[in-house]
Formats: C-alpha cells, structure tokens, sequence
C-alpha cells in the first residue's frame, strides 16, 4: 500500500507546483500587460476556472493516492506537458490565465498557434482527462471534462470576442489565426 502512494503523490505534486509556478508568472504577465494598457475581460467568469482547476486537484490529491499509475495515460500526459510547455514558450510574456488583450498587439503566429487556435486550451482539456485516467478515475475524468467543456464555452466566446474587438490579425503563411491568452 505504502509503494502505491509514491506515484500519486510525484504526479500530483509535480502538477500541483506547476500550475502554482504558472499562477505568479501570470500574475506577473497579467499585472505587466495591464500596465501597457491591455484591457481584461472575462473576468466575471475567471473565479469560475480557478474552482474547477481547484476542485479537479483537490479530487485528484484525495482519490489517487494509493492507486497504481497506469502507463498508457501517463505517456500521454508526458506528451501533452510538451504542447504545454512549448505553447507557453511560443507565447512567452503575453501568458496569462485571464483575458488580457493589449489593443493593436498583433496575435501570435508561431509555435503550436500556427496549428491549433487554442493550444493552451487544448493542452488543459487533455490534461484534464488524462491525469484522472492515469490513476484509472474515469468518472473524475469525464465529470471534470464536462464541466470543464462548460467552462470554456463561456471562456472562449468572450476571448474571441475581445481578440477580434482589440487584436491585429496576422496572415500565417499556413494554419488558421491564433490568439493571445
């Protein structure tokens, strides 16, 4: 029983610090881009995503421990920390977990945005799924994707909406527009 708590407890810390680095980088970045004048919208619904984040460690740090790593969605999730972090080095200090657009900055065009409209947004749906998976949670799994796919249909709109109010568009030689957030 002991050796089951070890795999849990490496996963989740090592994504509980994670996700506790990326809250001061972007409180940083947020408070810098507020600074140049970017506008935040969105933010009615941000303590919204900050709860289900929350809750879906929360349930995670009290479910997994003592069950077994299952290797299949752990490689998964190992992979999808490498869209995660070259997503986040492609848009470097524009990052932020709110809705802050600097009007006239033109969208990022590079790195993953040159593929996916929503890089961030697709790391965080598959990372959502696939850790609870790791620990064999389906139902967490799908229960936190639900309500995860609710947020972001708030999240999205009210994004594409400011990017397309504020944000010069990039042509890309190839894929579709990116954004900023």
């Amino acid at each position: 029983m002991q050796e089951a708590l070890w795999p849990a407890v490496l996963i989740l810390g090592y994504v509980t610090l994670q996700r506790l680095g990326e809250l001061v980088i972007a409180r940083a970045n947020t408070r810098r881009l507020l600074a140049q004048g970017g506008i935040e919208v969105g933010a009615p619904h941000y303590p919204l995503i900050v709860a289900l984040h929350a809750a879906w460690l929360v349930t995670l740090w009290l479910l997994a421990p003592g069950r077994p790593a299952m290797v299949v969605p752990l490689v998964l999730f190992a992979l999808v920390q490498v869209l995660r972090f070259w997503t986040l080095a492609s848009i470097g200090r524009r990052w932020t977990t709110r809705i802050v657009v600097v009007p006239g900055e033109t969208l990022v065009a590079r790195g993953p945005y040159r593929f996916i409209r929503h890089p961030n947004y697709t790391v965080v749906v598959l990372e959502i799924a696939l850790l609870p998976l790791v620990f064999g949670l389906g139902w967490v799994a799908l229960l936190f994707s639900i309500l995860n796919a609710l947020a972001l249909a708030i999240r999205i709109p009210a994004e594409a909406k400011a990017l397309a109010e504020h944000a010069h568009r990039v042509q890309p030689s190839a894929g579709a527009a990116r954004r900023s957030a």
